[in-house]
C-alpha cells in the first residue's frame, strides 16, 4: 500500500506543506513555526487580517507530539497553530466526552477562516514554502555498530 507522500511524488505533485489544529475548539492565537526562520516573514504577512480575530502570535518553537512532525522531519513544512486549551487534556480530548457538542461555534467560524486562507495564500504562492535544511543522515562509520 502506498503512503500518502508517496501518491504525491508518484503522480508529481508538489507537497506545499501542513497545518494542523490540534485541538477541537478553542480560538487560534498563532503558530509555531518549528524553527522554521525562512516562513516567519511570510507567515507574518498572512497573519495581519487576523490580528483583530486574536491571532497575532509566531514562535520559532517547535512542538511536538502532533501529526505535522513527520512532515517537518522529511523536508516538507509542518505547522501547527497556537489555540486556547479549551477543557484540552482536563475533560475531553480523546475520551467519549470529545463529540461535536462540545465545540465552540465562533472558535470554529474563526479556526475555519484562518485555515482557508493559509492554505489559499500556499497554494497560491509563486513558489514553495520555505524548507527547512534536512538532517545530515549518518555515514557508515557514524552509525552504531550491528551486535
Amino acid at each position: 500500500m502506498q503512503s500518502h507522500l508517496e501518491t504525491q511524488y508518484r503522480f508529481g505533485l508538489p507537497v506545499l506543506g501542513t497545518y494542523r489544529q490540534r485541538e477541537s475548539t478553542g480560538k487560534i492565537r498563532g503558530v509555531y513555526l518549528q524553527e522554521n526562520e525562512a516562513v516567519e516573514p511570510i507567515f507574518s504577512v498572512w497573519m495581519q487580517p487576523f490580528n483583530d480575530l486574536g491571532m497575532n502570535t509566531l514562535t520559532m518553537r517547535d512542538t511536538g507530539g502532533t501529526d505535522h512532525e513527520s512532515f517537518d522531519a522529511v523536508g516538507i513544512p509542518g505547522f501547527q497553530f497556537i489555540q486556547d486549551a479549551v477543557e484540552y487534556m482536563t475533560r475531553t480530548h480523546h475520551s467519549n466526552a470529545d463529540v461535536y457538542e462540545r465545540i465552540q461555534r465562533d472558535d470554529m467560524m474563526q479556526a475555519a477562516v484562518i485555515l482557508a486562507a493559509y492554505v489559499y495564500d500556499a497554494a497560491m504562492r509563486d513558489n514553495m514554502l520555505p524548507r527547512k535544511p534536512l538532517p545530515k543522515a549518518a555515514t557508515a562509520a557514524q552509525a552504531p555498530a550491528k551486535q
